[in-house]
């Protein structure tokens, strides 16, 4: 987790550091019936002892098969680099997305195929996953900063603008 940068004693983490974590989601706050749950809920003497698992090792193995299972088109890996490498050159960033972004985005997106019962990935999937993967380890020049450009705006509109692949039977 991340506190917002706004909070008093939180500071942007590295390049290197925000490079390594494979997407950043914000979650905002619970509803008012999840906050005052979580005040009935949370933080009382046996608070963990009431934490049931809902996997264990070896399910959580078969899952990291499964996702590992999931086919992707030779297509769909270029559109991958395609996306990631218009990051580099977009003139609101001042730095782009690092090979590494290709790997993660391709891993998520494998995953939300497997999460939805396809062997398979579509470029539907990348599209989805391109903001959460990608925006948090771009940073934007100074004009996109004084245009209040946001970084995932930013993905957004590269997203918008690559054409997709076009599919192929395999």
């Amino acid at each position: 987790t991340q506190n917002p940068i706004e909070m008093e004693g939180t500071y942007p983490l590295p390049e290197a550091q925000r490079d390594r974590f494979t997407a950043r989601v914000s979650m905002g706050y619970p509803s008012t019936a999840a906050e005052l749950d979580m005040l009935d809920t949370h933080g009382g003497p046996a608070a963990l002892d009431d934490l049931d698992a809902v996997a264990d090792a070896s399910e959580v193995r078969k899952l990291i098969d499964v996702v590992r299972a999931v086919h992707v088109s030779d297509e769909v890996k270029r559109y991958v680099v395609d996306l990631v490498s218009a990051t580099r050159t977009a003139p609101e960033l001042r730095l782009g997305a690092s090979p590494r972004s290709s790997l993660q985005l391709l891993r998520a997106a494998r995953a939300a195929a497997g999460l939805e019962g396809r062997d398979y990935v579509l470029p539907d999937d990348v599209q989805a996953l391109a903001v959460p993967v990608l925006a948090h380890r771009l940073l934007p020049t100074a004009e996109a900063q004084v245009a209040r450009r946001t970084t995932e705006a930013v993905v957004q509109a590269l997203v918008e603008r690559l054409p997709l692949p076009r599919p192929t039977k395999r």
